[in-house]
Formats: structure tokens, C-alpha cells, sequence
């Protein structure tokens, strides 16, 4: 029999998003991730293939993506094909899966941005060929229209800065940290300084290190660095991550030594964390969380983006996206939990249930 806790509800935390207008921190040219227009006036009428590149792919987070693509494009009858590159981590790779559906002929190709700024010579080799080219995830430092038709990107500042307002609001004073992934990595800096935004206005807020974390976006790595934390830090009240995997392994870290789990704030949640969070929950031994999620479905916003540029119509949505908040213990927000799907699946998915299922079932 197929079980699924579901959460108590889902949308915005609106009273931390209503404080951060009312600080500026946020501006209008941003939509969260789970609120989608409709495509249907963007598919225009020529015969259109699609083909979705990745840098990497087998994980349950891209292969959630490209269902969400294939689910997205199905509402388009003049979408024929959606098919699917991956590359194995390898530039070289990646460019010549572009290349090669560009010699297809295929008319739109989105991408996510694995390898940043350096496979722009892709993007605008695929876009001076005529076909639509669209990168998606990172904010990349090319030019629309020149280097690629257009590029959703995931507004990392903007997901830090209510992080920030969340912890300051949930624990009023105390201490705290942030994880983040490889040493140097332009996102956790970036994650980092929104954090840093939305802490100003909680002075009683201590953040302990003015660097991130190094954690590699490993959970074995995350789990060491944090039980090191805990043997600097007698106190910390609040943990911030810019990834579920690395926010799990700091969970672990906590019960591993007996301590109570901090709260905790992080994007890009997975079914271990909810289940584990849910089984502390019905034991009475829970932790205050803030959960960003549904990045899998940024992917939508990536053809719609194509779309609309490929038919000459006005893009109809912001470039810069945010995770919405899965789960928020503060304001009574449950995740969503099966324990009959992958610990990695991303159940914040954009995607209905039964197509969730039927996915991690094949």
C-alpha cells in the first residue's frame, strides 16, 4: 500500500515575506518556483523538439527535473519530442551534446548551467545557429539575446535573506553558522550575503564565522565539519545551508552527539530530511526548520522562457526565481514525507503525485 504524509499545507510564509518587503530586501522582479503561468499561449504552432542538457545527470533531483519538462511541454500539442543529455561532469561533453542537437535541428535546447560561466561559447554557438537556447539556474554573465534566448536562474541572495529573517525571528537571539559547498563556490557566497541582509535587522543575532562552511556538498564532509563546529562552539542556536544533503548531515552530527538539533533553514530538501523530521515530530523531539524548496520545477520556467523568445513574444515571467517554503515549523507547515520513494526524491516537485510515483516506480 502506497503511504504518503502530506503536509499540513503548502505557500508562503507570509509574514516573514512581508517583513522583508517592508525592509526592501526583496524586489518585484522575482516569482517563487511553485506559482506558474499558463504555457499555452507561449507553445505557438510550428512543430518544436526540445532537447534538456545536463552537466550530470542519474540523481533523483534530475531525473524529477526532466519529468517536469516532459510534463510541461505535453500541455504544448505542437511540442513533438522532449529528449534528454547528460554529460558525466565532463565540459567537453556537455558542449558536444549542445552541438549535437543543434545539428539536429532541434529548435529549442535548455541546459542547466553545471559548468557556469565557461560553456557560454556553447550557449552562443547554439544560439547564433538559430536555435533557442536557454541555460538555466545560474545567473550567467552573458548577454540575452547575444549569448542565449534567455536564462531563469535560482536568486540565491534573495533565498539567504529569508533565511536570515526566518532565523531571527525564530530564535530572537543567539548564535549561528552557515554551510555552504566547495571552498570559493560563487553561489554559497552569494547565499551567505543574503543571509548576512536578512540577520541586520536582528542584532541579538551572532553570526559566528563571516565565511561559510566548507562542506563540498558532501554529506560526509558536512557531518565532519560540523561535529567540529560543535566541539568549537559550545552554543549555536541556528544552522543555515544552501543544500538538504549538507543540512541532514548537520542533523546527524547533532543526534550523533546527543545534543539537541538547532534550527535549521536550508533549500533544495529531500525525502530522508522530511521523514526524519516527521518521525521527530510524532516523538516529540522536533527541531524549528525552514525548508526552501521545489527547484526542480525551475525547469518550467526555462521552456516557457524558450518559448515565448522562440515565437517573439514577451517573457512572462521574472528571470530571477525562489525556492517557496516546503515546510515551516513556525508557521505550522508539515513536509511532505513517503517512505516508499527514494530517500533523495524531492518531494516539493512540481509534478502531481501520481506522476511522482509512477516515476521512482519505473
Amino acid at each position: 500500500m502506497h503511504k504518503t504524509y502530506r503536509a499540513t499545507g503548502l505557500g508562503i510564509a507570509a509574514a516573514t515575506v512581508a517583513t522583508l518587503w517592508a525592509q526592501g530586501a526583496l524586489a518585484e522582479d522575482f516569482v517563487y518556483v511553485n506559482e506558474h503561468v499558463d504555457i499555452t499561449p507561449l507553445c505557438g504552432e510550428e512543430p518544436i523538439r526540445v532537447a534538456l542538457v545536463d552537466g550530470y545527470g542519474g540523481n533523483s533531483w534530475r531525473r524529477t527535473a526532466f519529468a517536469e519538462i516532459e510534463d510541461e511541454a505535453s500541455k504544448c500539442e505542437n511540442i513533438v519530442e522532449v529528449t534528454y543529455a547528460e554529460a558525466g561532469g565532463d565540459l567537453q561533453a556537455y558542449s558536444a551534446a549542445i552541438n549535437g542537437f543543434v545539428a539536429q535541428g532541434y529548435e529549442i535546447i535548455v541546459a542547466y548551467t553545471d559548468f557556469g560561466d565557461a560553456a557560454i561559447p556553447a550557449y552562443r554557438s547554439a544560439q547564433m545557429a538559430g536555435t533557442t537556447m536557454v541555460p538555466y539556474f545560474s545567473d550567467l554573465s552573458g548577454q540575452v539575446g547575444v549569448d542565449y534566448a534567455a536564462n531563469p536562474f535560482e536568486d540565491a541572495f534573495r533565498a539567504g535573506s529569508i533565511f536570515g529573517e526566518w532565523v531571527g525571528e525564530t530564535i530572537g537571539e543567539g548564535k549561528t553558522v552557515f554551510l555552504g559547498g566547495l571552498a570559493g563556490s560563487a553561489s554559497s557566497v552569494t547565499f551567505l550575503e543574503g543571509y548576512k541582509e536578512g540577520l541586520k535587522a536582528y542584532p541579538e543575532v551572532e553570526l559566528l564565522d563571516d565565511n561559510f562552511i566548507v562542506t563540498n556538498w558532501n554529506p560526509a564532509d558536512a557531518q565532519k565539519a560540523v561535529a567540529g563546529l560543535i566541539a568549537k562552539y559550545p552554543e549555536i542556536d541556528a544552522i543555515a545551508t544552501d543544500y538538504g544533503v549538507t543540512s541532514l548531515a548537520a542533523v546527524k552530527a547533532y543526534q550523533a552527539a546527543g545534543l539537541p538539533v538547532p534550527a535549521m533553514a536550508f533549500i533544495a530538501t529531500n525525502n530522508e530530511y522530511s521523514c526524519k523530521w516527521m518521525e521527530a515530530k510524532e516523538s516529540g523531539d522536533v527541531w524549528p526548520q525552514l525548508a526552501l524548496s521545489g527547484t526542480t520545477a525551475d525547469v518550467r520556467f526555462a521552456l516557457r522562457a524558450g518559448l515565448a523568445a522562440r515565437n517573439g513574444l514577451e517573457a512572462p515571467e521574472p528571470r530571477a526565481l525562489v525556492a517557496f517554503p516546503f515546510a515551516d515549523s513556525a508557521a505550522g507547515v508539515d513536509p511532505l514525507c513517503d517512505p516508499e520513494l527514494p530517500p533523495d526524491a524531492d518531494l516539493s516537485s512540481s509534478l502531481p503525485m501520481d506522476k511522482m510515483v509512477a516515476l521512482f516506480e519505473q
